[in-house]
């Protein structure tokens, strides 16, 4: 265990992940240049799943008992919901750079600081879903970003369950005013898996069945993680139910994320030669739609060696160049692909046709205005893009010429993908605020470097 003016070996990880991140944030100068790639070839392990890890901290946190939790994320969205967790009384042990334990044998208590979810939606919206069914008070708040994303989602079924909130026009800082709640019958109108964790998790505290009706399946990385941990859970299609419920404090293995592998899926199939190997991802049916349009797209994608790791599907994913076709991608799959269309955007500029993004309105919602911020930045590259009200019409065989500077909008997804799109650009792109992608993958750079052949 580290030790650093009385800090624990955790506390010093957060406080020299947030202390990193913060310097980048206040570095305006944080540009980063890419070139044109010859190919791709190597393996790469895949950081953890954020998706899941968010859920593993949250979720220990409800035991009552010690969990360990292996190959967790260090982005600066899981750390906040880690440092989260420590304020709400849980103790975090750090066993080395990959494993923790979380030890909440003394429960939820109330915090004694307003509590920072960064730039993290997942944070603030599930656990709204915790603190609305506590018996004290609380207090979200967040980086200007976050402040401006929508919480009314989750706050109108919330109230419809007896929560009590002060807000300003559903924004962020939010106050909680923890209280007995009644399980409720719920029929949203967008398939949101934050919307339905937050529900679930608000309905293991509340009296009675508390039901989540979606139009389409989002992903159920919390009702997997549920029924993992053993609470009264049941799942039918499209609806959820949940009963007031202990957890059992289980260890928990995170996989790899298929959100970040899909950087790598992308690359490897339009950068000519291109041939990797992506190892432990996760490979969930509500988070793998990806892995459908690349297939739909006649892309050259391999699954192999399937497992289960903590209740979640695993497997190793080989990718290479492929000539691709367009396609169009709109209804059930979007959900399932949501995090993956700036980059699905990406692709699209290499297929042969028109492909077409439909029902993706979502995007609007994001860290940035993720449909424009694609469509004004590819365009500046050289692609054939246009904007819709809910997605994209983009013509294929571009061949991009970047030798521009683009802007990210503060959204490491954003970033990210024009990285992988300046790889196969003819002048060299400059990615302005780079530092963004610590938000999630602060490994990124480290991992595409490893596996790109430059000319």
């Amino acid at each position: 265990m580290l030790f650093l003016l009385g800090f624990s070996g955790l506390h010093f990880l957060i406080y020299s992940v947030f202390a990193k991140v913060i310097y980048l944030l206040c570095n305006k100068n944080m540009n980063k240049e890419v070139r044109k790639a010859k190919y791709l070839r190597g393996e790469i392990n895949i950081p953890a799943d954020k998706s899941i890890t968010h859920r593993a901290f949250m979720f220990a946190a409800l035991t009552k008992g010690r969990v360990k939790i292996s190959n967790y994320s260090k982005g600066a969205d899981c750390m906040s919901t880690l440092k989260i967790v420590e304020q709400l009384g849980s103790k975090v042990e750090k066993l080395n750079e990959n494993e923790i334990i979380i030890d909440s044998t003394k429960g939820i208590n109330e915090p004694k600081e307003d509590l920072n979810c960064g730039n993290s939606g997942t944070t603030t919206r599930l656990i709204t879903g915790i603190l609305a069914g506590q018996n004290f008070k609380s207090k979200l708040y967040g980086d200007e970003s976050l402040s401006k994303r929508p919480m009314k989602r989750v706050i109108e079924p919330l109230e419809l369950m007896g929560a009590k909130f002060k807000h300003q026009d559903y924004k962020l800082p939010i106050e909680i005013e923890g209280k007995s709640l009644e399980g409720i019958e719920y029929k949203s109108s967008l398939a949101s898996a934050q919307v339905k964790s937050c529900l679930l998790l608000a309905g293991l505290n509340a009296k009675g069945t508390t039901t989540y009706i979606e139009p389409y399946k989002s992903r159920n990385h919390t009702e997997l993680m549920f029924e993992y941990m053993g609470a009264n859970i049941k799942t039918e299609g499209n609806k959820v139910s949940i009963k007031k419920s202990q957890l059992k404090p289980v260890d928990i293995t995170v996989c790899g994320d298929i959100s970040s592998a899909a950087f790598f899926i992308a690359a490897s199939l339009i950068i000519p030669d291109s041939d990797i190997l992506i190892k432990n991802v996760g490979i969930n049916k509500t988070r793998s739609g990806i892995i459908d349009v690349v297939k739909e797209m006649e892309g050259n994608i391999e699954i192999i060696n399937k497992r289960i790791i903590s209740n979640e599907e695993v497997a190793d994913i080989r990718v290479k160049y492929s000539k691709l076709k367009s396609t169009t991608i709109e209804g059930e799959i979007i959900p399932r692909l949501i995090d993956e269309i700036p980059i699905i955007a990406v692709i699209a500029t290499q297929a042969e046709g028109t492909t077409i993004i439909k029902n993706a309105q979502d995007l609007r919602n994001k860290e940035a205005d993720r449909i424009s911020a694609v469509t004004k930045e590819l365009t500046k590259m050289g692609a054939n893009i246009k904007e819709t009200q809910d997605g994209f019409i983009i013509q294929g065989k571009s061949k991009l010429k970047g030798g521009c500077s683009i802007d990210c909008y503060h959204d490491h997804r954003i970033a990210m993908s024009a990285y992988v799109a300046g790889l196969i650009c003819e002048y060299p792109t400059v990615i302005k605020e780079f530092q963004w992608v610590n938000i999630s993958f602060p490994e990124f750079l480290d991992l595409m470097e490893n596996i790109t052949v430059y000319p």
